[in-house]
């Protein structure tokens, strides 16, 4: 039985104008406090020991899911989808499912349906991939923004178009102990999900 003030916790969602979704949460110790903005940086691959730029946001979630399919348009007219999982997991393993070539305003159509289990679902991420070049878009299990592109004004220039400010210094709630929730019926919906855009079967998961 949880204690009241773990109760407490996990109840709070609100961090002065920041508003968290229901899926993840910070540790009580509050080590990060969430607030909006993001950040830029370098990733390397480790297998292949490439480099692309790349930036992780955190918006509140009244704007969250919007940034997100705005977020989703420089990447082209078709593009690549990654659905990941870990509702199964037992030592918090992804599963991820893949399809490729399917066009971009169709795919957002389909993910604007399941809009609820995307904000609010602790175990599921969704990534998006242009077909034009090497550029990504990931909405993650832990409702993060992150992209991957040699270019990454576009980017920028949509988040700094919803007031977000880039601070290369910011932490976010993956940067130090946190919290992730899920429910039965989003495990349930990420399937039905999988079956309308044609992901049934896993794949390895993609990386630069």
């Amino acid at each position: 039985m949880l204690s009241a003030k773990l109760e407490r916790h996990l109840a709070r969602d609100r961090y002065d104008g920041f508003v968290l979704t229901d899926a993840i949460r910070p540790s009580p110790r509050l080590e990060v406090i969430p607030r909006e903005g993001y950040r830029v940086g370098l990733f390397r691959n480790p297998s292949t020991g490439r480099s692309i730029p790349m930036l992780v946001a955190a918006a509140s979630r009244d704007k969250l899911f919007s940034l997100f399919l705005d977020l989703a348009e420089p990447l082209g007219p078709v593009v690549d989808v990654v659905l990941e999982t870990s509702h199964h997991s037992i030592n918090g393993d992804h599963e991820d499912r893949c399809r490729d070539q399917i066009d971009l305003p169709v795919l957002l159509s389909q993910l604007c349906d399941h809009e609820d289990m995307l904000l609010n679902d602790g175990c599921t991420g969704v990534a998006i991939l242009s077909e034009e070049g090497p550029a990504e878009v990931q909405f993650d299990e832990h409702k993060l923004l992150t992209v991957y592109a040699n270019d990454l004004r576009p980017f920028e220039s949509v988040l700094q178009a919803w007031g977000l400010s880039r601070d290369d210094d910011m932490r976010f709630i993956t940067d130090a102990e946190h919290l992730h929730s899920t429910l039965e019926r989003y495990a349930e919906e990420f399937d039905q999900l999988a079956y309308q855009l044609g992901v049934e079967e896993a794949v390895e998961p993609v990386n630069w």
